[in-house]
């Protein structure tokens, strides 16, 4: 391969790799809320749900488990005690399309960083700094720009953000508006979780980036100074 095409190849990979880290940083702030059960179950008691729905702990959680080993595990639907209708299902079974593919990219993303930064480690590649900064950075940078938008129209009305996504992601189809008689599943899941929910999609995005991009910053300043420091050394005959 000539110089020039080597070029072009290892900028291209580089281009690639900003886009699955954007996408990897995505995907496992969404898989947040999706995998880490332990923050639901803390909202069962600090939202009062036995209180207010007339159900046990044990209830409401082994209910909740139940749809989300459906949606992520693809067991039978089952609510618990909870009723349940072929409807409130089909929503459900949409939400375990869309968590698939959150994992397939999740996946995907993570593989390709993996092999780009053993390639570019062993010499097989040369990932592009462009300005300085490495893919990290830009990923980084791209991805805090989301939640910042995202975040200031549902901070604005949570209500209609709220809409405007399930119309996005769910698209000629009302059958995620639940009839609590019906599908009582939709009392034990209020709206301030999924407000929650979307904090904690947010933060992990916010926490990630920065640290990409600080991480970048201070190793681009080190690099900085080794150089420096390199051109002031006097030189031997």
């Amino acid at each position: 391969m000539t110089e020039s095409a080597s070029t072009v190849r290892d900028r291209l990979l580089t281009v690639l790799l900003i886009v699955a880290v954007f996408f990897l940083i995505l995907t496992m702030s969404i898989g947040l809320p999706i995998y880490v059960r332990p923050f639901y179950y803390a909202h069962i008691e600090a939202l009062g749900l036995p209180e207010r729905t007339g159900w046990s702990y044990e209830t409401i959680r082994r209910a909740y488990d139940e749809m989300i080993n459906f949606c992520t595990l693809y067991t039978p639907f089952s609510t618990g005690e909870l009723a349940w209708s072929e409807e409130g299902m089909s929503h459900f079974a949409d939400c375990r399309v869309l968590f698939s593919l959150n994992l397939g990219v999740m996946l995907v993303s993570a593989a390709y960083a993996i092999v780009a930064g053993i390639l570019n480690r062993f010499g097989k590649i040369r990932l592009v700094r462009f300005l300085g900064h490495g893919a990290g950075f830009y990923a980084g940078i791209a991805a805090v720009v989301l939640p910042l938008i995202i975040g200031t129209l549902a901070a604005i009305d949570f209500d209609r953000a709220f809409e405007i996504f399930h119309a996005v992601l769910f698209p000629g189809k009302d059958n995620w508006l639940f009839n609590p008689t019906t599908d009582q599943i939709i009392r034990i899941l209020p709206e301030v979780f999924f407000r929650n929910c979307a904090i904690l999609i947010g933060t992990g995005i916010v926490v990630s980036s920065v640290t990409l991009v600080t991480v970048d910053c201070v190793g681009k300043r080190r690099r900085e100074r080794a150089a420096r420091s390199s051109e002031a050394s006097p030189q031997k005959a």
